[in-house]
């Protein structure tokens, strides 16, 4: 007798949409037979990674039938030294993801509920979903999320709050006063996960480093990552810091030897190349000035973003995704989020941002005007 095989999973898992991966360049290049794209989809780094990490990692290359630190020693001393934070108040993951699925799978249980933003980054209500909990979805305010709302939304059933602050995918913050004020209005048992993948990248002087609040009076986890401003994607190794106790039985759940040594490797020399992170900084502010400047130019409407990308409302974003593809240009469209009519663009290096704006020309040219102001 044939066996259903969806009858051995819960119900829950049944209905969980998978979270939609991009194709590798190649690929793409195969398909829409172009080459030499560039990929301003992933908010990644346009420089690359450190120099300084890239040497670390050749020379460790020896090493490779080692397990890595199962407990990132060096590591996480060098974190908490930069940070403020003590030793025991840090937690590593593969990527930040993974600190969000070990926070879910330790403090939420079947039938509790998470509450977040509508748009948020979408790993949130996945993980969320694949526990057995529920999300509580609350829209935004001026594509911001609206903190009061979302402190409203907590009820005797909600065991966690996400927020990330800049937010993926549209880059907004809110700022210190609404913070302050949401902190306030939450009851102290509800775990906040404050997601700040991209905090490096802001400079408005009200921005909320959420470490400042750390204290034994409030649940907090603070996730950072060594993705984006580093330029360490591809070795996957994000960490979140929390109360000690938090941290304690997060690790109960992780997995051993979760983080490769080469990522500990490259992020222990990544740490000490300042001079990188600066340049990162400064291509990114150049780069959100030009391509801002430029849709205001062509009339595109724009989301302001304290990111390293923007939010653009085109029209039809899957359309101007296809038709940007077919000139070379990998950018991310955003139904999956929620926003049919915008794509999120990278902001890259000075020739890819200029390449980037010839093809969005042509490919709005002739499918008519962009949308109107949002």
């Amino acid at each position: 007798m044939a066996i259903d095989i969806k009858t051995l999973v819960p119900d829950w898992i049944h209905k969980l949409a998978p979270y939609p991966p991009g194709k590798p360049i190649e690929e793409l290049e195969r398909e829409y037979g172009v080459f030499g794209s560039i990929k301003l989809a992933s908010n990644e780094n346009p420089l690359g990674p450190s120099p300084k990490a890239i040497a670390a990692i050749t020379a460790a290359l020896g090493d490779l039938h080692r397990y890595p630190d199962g407990d990132c020693f060096y590591l996480k001393r060098a974190v908490a030294q930069k940070y403020g934070v003590s030793p025991e108040a840090l937690i590593f993951g593969n990527g930040s993801n993974e600190i969000i699925e070990l926070a879910v799978r330790t403090f939420l249980r079947q039938g509790e509920t998470a509450v977040m933003s509508e748009h948020a980054f979408a790993i949130y209500r996945l993980v969320v979903q694949a526990a057995g909990a529920k999300s509580h979805e609350v829209p935004m305010r001026n594509f911001t999320h609206d903190i009061e709302a979302i402190a409203e939304a907590v009820t005797p059933s909600t065991r966690m709050v996400f927020l990330a602050n800049p937010n993926n995918p549209t880059g907004t913050i809110f700022r210190r006063r609404e913070w302050q004020e949401f902190l306030a209005a939450v009851p102290p048992e509800v775990i906040i996960v404050m997601d700040e993948a991209y905090f490096e990248f802001v400079e408005d002087a009200d921005y909320p480093d959420s470490l400042t609040w750390h204290g034994k009076d409030r649940l907090l986890i603070t996730l950072r990552t060594f993705s984006k401003i580093y330029g360490l994607a591809g070795l996957r190794l994000g960490f979140g810091v929390a109360q000690p106790e938090l941290v304690e039985l997060m690790n109960r759940v992780r997995q051993p030897f979760n983080v490769s040594s080469l990522a500990q490797t490259a992020a222990l020399a990544a740490l000490q190349d300042d001079a990188h992170v600066e340049r990162t900084r400064q291509c990114n502010r150049e780069g959100m000035r030009y391509l801002r400047a430029q849709c205001e130019q062509l009339g595109i409407a724009y989301v302001p973003s304290e990111a390293n990308f923007l939010l653009l409302r085109v029209g039809n974003g899957l359309r101007v995704y296809e038709a940007l593809l077919r000139q070379g240009v990998i950018v991310r469209p955003m139904g999956v989020y929620g926003f049919p009519e915008h794509v999120r663009v990278t902001v890259g290096t000075a020739a890819e941002n200029e390449r980037c704006v010839r093809a969005l020309t042509q490919v709005l040219r002739a499918g008519g005007p962009s949308a109107a102001a949002f």
